[in-house]
């Protein structure tokens, strides 16, 4: 299930996914704070990142300026 549109808007569960990051940096502490499945949250930071909504360093997760404007 994808998580951002071919038109590029972000589904609901990318919307919680994305809000949960302004608190929480990793799959594991963003899930339960988005109320997704892990695996859910893995896959859908991976098509995130594709999309440029977010970033990771050095094993962390962060919003983008696009992803904040997404919220």
């Amino acid at each position: 299930m994808a998580c951002v549109n071919p038109d590029g808007t972000v589904t609901p569960s990318a919307v919680a996914i994305l809000a949960a990051l302004r608190s929480a940096d990793t799959a594991e502490l963003i899930a339960p704070s988005a109320g997704l499945p892990l695996f859910r949250v893995r896959s859908a930071l991976r098509e995130l990142v594709a999309a440029g909504l977010v970033v990771v360093v050095d094993g962390r997760q962060s919003l983008t300026e696009a992803g904040l404007a997404r919220l």
